[in-house]
C-alpha cells in the first residue's frame, strides 16, 4: 500500500491538490466509487475552503457560520477530504471511509464534524438550503448558504421547486454552484436529459447567473466572493469542469463514476498529482 505522507496547504491550489489526493486515497482503499465526481470539485472546494465561507474549524456548530451544503453527495470523499486538511479533525480518521461502522459514509454523512446535511438521493439538498437561507432571512442574520449540484441532478424536479421559491422570497443570501462537468453516470449530460440553454433557464427562474471555468481559482475567488451579484436575487455560478480532473486516464472518461482504481492506477494516479 502507498503510504499517504503530503503536508497541509497553505494556498486554494496545493489545497486542491490535496483533496484530490486525498480522495484517490479513499476511493483505492475503499474499492468505492465517483471519483471522477469528487475531482471535479476538488477546486471549488479549495477556494470555498480556503478563502470564501465563513467558518471556525475549532467550532463547527459556531452559530454565524456559512453552511455550506454537497447536494452531489455522492462525491463526499471531496468534502472530507478538505475537511480533513482544514482541520476540522485528523486527517488519519479517513482511513475509516467506507468501512462498517464508520461516519465516513460513502454518501456525505452530517456525523462528520463540518458537514451540514447528509446527502444521497439526488435533488434533496438545494431545497434543504434554500429553507436555511430563508432561516437566515428571518432570523436577521448575515450567514449565507451555498449548495453544489451536479449537472445531471438538474434533471431532478425538485431543484427547479426550489428556485422558484428561493427567487420568489428574493434569497439573495443563497448561492448555488453547478458541477457542469459534462457527464452523467453511465453517459453525458447532453444524452441522458439535455439541460440547455442552462443559463437561459436559471435566468428564467428569477435567478442571476454566471458561467466560469470551474477550475480556474482566481475567477472562482472573484465570483464566489463577491455575492449576491444582484440584490434581492439568489445567484448560480454554472462552473465548467472537467469530470476526473487531474488523474490524465480519467479526465472526461464517464468510466470513472463508478470505477475504482487498483493499486497500478492508484500509482499513476498520484505520479500525475505529484504526490508520490
Amino acid at each position: 500500500m502507498i503510504q499517504n505522507t503530503f503536508t497541509t496547504p497553505f494556498s486554494s491550489e496545493v489545497l486542491a491538490r490535496n483533496i484530490r489526493i486525498q480522495c484517490i486515497y479513499m476511493v483505492h482503499r475503499a474499492n468505492a466509487s465517483h471519483i471522477g465526481s469528487a475531482l471535479s470539485i476538488a477546486d471549488i472546494m479549495a477556494v470555498l475552503y480556503c478563502t470564501v465561507l465563513g467558518k471556525d474549524k475549532d467550532n463547527p456548530e459556531w452559530k454565524d457560520r456559512d453552511r455550506f451544503i454537497l447536494s452531489k453527495g455522492h462525491a463526499c470523499v471531496a468534502i472530507y477530504a478538505v475537511l480533513a486538511e482544514s482541520g476540522y479533525f485528523d486527517k488519519s480518521e479517513l482511513e475509516s471511509y467506507g468501512t462498517d461502522y464508520s461516519n465516513f459514509m460513502t454518501h456525505i454523512s452530517h456525523k462528520v464534524p463540518g458537514v451540514e446535511f447528509s446527502t444521497g438521493s439526488l435533488g434533496h439538498g438545494l431545497p434543504f438550503g434554500v429553507g436555511k437561507a430563508l432561516a437566515a432571512k428571518k432570523q436577521g442574520s448575515d450567514w449565507r448558504t451555498f449548495v453544489l449540484l451536479g449537472d445531471g441532478e438538474m434533471d431532478e424536479g425538485s431543484n427547479w421547486e426550489a428556485m422558484m421559491f428561493a427567487s420568489h422570497h428574493q434569497l439573495d443570501n443563497l448561492v448555488a454552484i453547478i458541477d457542469y462537468n459534462k457527464l452523467q453516470s453511465l453517459t453525458t449530460v447532453a444524452d441522458t436529459l439535455g439541460i440547455e440553454p442552462l443559463a437561459h433557464k436559471l435566468e428564467a427562474f428569477g435567478w442571476c447567473a454566471k458561467e466560469i471555468d470551474g477550475h480556474d481559482h482566481t475567477s472562482l475567488e472573484l465570483a464566489l466572493s463577491s455575492t449576491p451579484w444582484e440584490n434581492g436575487k439568489p445567484s448560480v455560478l454554472i462552473a465548467h469542469t472537467v469530470k476526473g480532473k487531474g488523474v490524465s486516464y480519467m479526465e472526461n472518461s464517464v468510466d470513472w463514476h463508478y470505477k475504482s482504481p487498483n493499486d497500478q492506477q492508484l500509482a499513476q494516479a498520484l505520479s500525475d498529482l505529484g504526490g508520490n
